[in-house]
């Protein structure tokens, strides 16, 4: 159990508030309530501290108790997540996982959303070579070709090889796809109740940009895909499991 606080957090008396996001931060996207005995179990916390800490967040509707004895997250949380995403603006979130993205692999990033049976450039990073893949903010391009488009496809439901490889692996590598001269490695981002926000791309000149290249960036890639989802409010795990698979593929 860690029930008991570390020295600075007893000093500053921020134990009780430290307890309380654990017991809001045990719940997951897959949980429509849990127990007095999960929630123990997975923060480490006594029940008589959940149960009173339990009382002040169902004051502040931050968590309710169900007529069988379980809890599920409250109306206030809702209200909260509403207030966050009308303050994220999106530019404010990619751009700067974009450019960590560019600088590590030195290559262009995109950031691609789906436009119907097409899909369109919203922010891009371009490379630091001067021999480069260019594609410029606002281009729109087809949806069934190249890395960017087919995680879009995947995630909107499309149907067949490779979207259901792609669904499983949360990343997809074209070398020549769209055009010959150009490979890229493309990753889903999502937003809250796993809506899927759009792909981020990187990509570059075939030449340098080769297969063994994308195995390589495929765990940077989605650690950053993953790092935009949690900014925009949604549980990332499955990117972090796919990263760590994909590293240890390497």
């Amino acid at each position: 159990m860690t029930d008991t606080p570390p020295s600075s957090a007893r000093a500053d008396g921020v134990a009780a508030l430290d307890r309380a996001i654990a017991i809001l931060d045990a719940f997951t996207a897959a949980d429509r309530s849990l127990g007095l005995a999960e929630i123990a179990a997975r923060t480490g916390l006594y029940k008589s501290t959940i149960l009173r800490l339990a009382n002040s967040l169902i004051r502040g509707q931050l968590l309710e108790r169900l007529d069988d004895g379980r809890y599920r997250i409250g109306p206030a949380a809702f209200r909260l997540g509403a207030l966050y995403q009308r303050s994220v603006v999106a530019m404010d979130v990619l751009l700067p996982i974009m450019r960590d993205l560019s600088e590590q692999s030195w290559e262009s990033v995109a950031f691609y959303v789906r436009s119907g049976d097409l899909r369109t450039c919203l922010y891009r990073v371009e490379s630091k070579h001067p021999i480069r893949y260019t594609i410029r903010e606002g281009d729109v391009l087809p949806l069934l070709v190249g890395s960017g488009g087919r995680v879009l496809a995947a995630f909107s439901g499309q149907e067949g090889a490779p979207y259901e490889t792609i669904r499983k692996t949360y990343n997809y590598i074209s070398i020549g796809d769209r055009d010959p001269q150009t490979a890229g490695i493309s990753a889903p981002v999502f937003g809250p109740g796993l809506t899927l926000l759009g792909a981020l791309t990187l990509a570059g000149p075939s030449t340098r940009v080769d297969a063994a290249f994308l195995e390589r960036m495929k765990r940077p890639l989605l650690e950053a895909a993953a790092r935009a989802t949690r900014a925009f409010g949604e549980d990332a795990f499955m990117l972090d499991v796919a990263a760590l698979n994909a590293g240890a593929g390497n």
